[in-house]
């Protein structure tokens, strides 16, 4: 074999394993293109096994749309939305607090004064009854209350409708 087809075949070699190796990283931590894994969000990949994963769908985790109304007119409520700042400038639910579910978990474990000056709003509470958190359509928001259930906010719920729903009962 002539020395220039091994350097050809190693670089071949490389530039695939790369290739493979990012895509593979992105399926596994369900990144897009636009966007980079934290070491937390890949690391919660390999080794979320809380006991409380798949609860989102349970009656008690999820607000309906109703239930939403009535805490947003109450003022009894903290509304978190999970989307990209993007989706959430294009339309969102009034008095929601847009923390993309990429920061949340950061964004959860900050001080009350941190959080208060970062969002301008109270920092959650590990027993308020009253987070709730939202996305597009309930995937994220899922995902979000798992994140927060792990953190210890286990009165924590969202709304399984997403903005999709809002919108539609809205324009009702």
């Amino acid at each position: 074999m002539k020395p220039f087809q091994i350097l050809y075949d190693a670089l071949i070699f490389t530039m695939l394993s790369y290739v493979l190796t990012r895509s593979f990283c992105q399926v596994v931590t369900g990144v897009h293109r636009c966007s980079y894994p934290t070491y937390v969000s890949v690391l919660r990949a390999f080794t979320t096994s809380s006991p409380k994963s798949g609860d989102a769908s349970d009656s008690a985790s999820v607000v309906t749309y109703s239930q939403l109304k009535t805490m947003l007119s109450n003022h009894n409520i903290q509304l978190f939305d999970v989307r990209n700042p993007d989706e959430y400038q294009a339309g969102h639910i009034p008095d929601a607090v847009n923390i993309p579910l990429g920061n949340l978990e950061e964004s959860l474990k900050l001080s009350p004064a941190t959080f208060q000056q970062k969002f301008d709003v109270k920092a959650p509470g590990k027993e308020d009854e009253n987070i709730v958190f939202h996305c597009r359509s309930g995937k994220r928001s899922a995902q979000a209350l798992d994140i927060a259930r792990q953190l210890g906010f286990s009165r924590a719920r969202h709304y399984k409708g997403g903005y999709i729903e809002w919108e539609e009962q809205e324009r009702k």
